[in-house]
């Protein structure tokens, strides 16, 4: 598990580890920049890295502003651990969906 503070941590991780990355999970608002661009960047060196988004605001108001794509795997916060590790298994096996509370 590599472990970021930072979207620039982040995407400094990813070129010093010469290992998979096998899902980036980041929150869709962030200082540096959106989560968006850092799964863009993370996944222009890495295409086969899945990406799941959590965010406090709610998928509605998150789509509607553009942020993410439709059907791209969301969370919205506050998440319990269990829904977590479900999600998790579900965007690492590619059974890609919206994901609500």
């Amino acid at each position: 598990m590599l472990i970021a503070a930072s979207p620039g941590d982040a995407l400094g991780l990813s070129e010093r580890h010469a290992g998979r990355i096998h899902l980036l999970l980041t929150d869709v608002v962030m200082p540096e920049m959106s989560g968006r661009q850092l799964a863009d960047r993370l996944r222009s060196s890495r295409p086969d890295t899945r990406v799941l988004f959590v965010s406090g605001y709610p998928d509605g108001a998150v789509a509607h502003h553009g942020v993410l794509d439709e059907g791209t795997a969301f969370l919205p916060k506050p998440v319990t651990p269990d829904t977590l590790l479900r999600t998790v298994r579900d965007v690492l096996d590619d059974r890609r969906k919206q994901v609500s509370r």
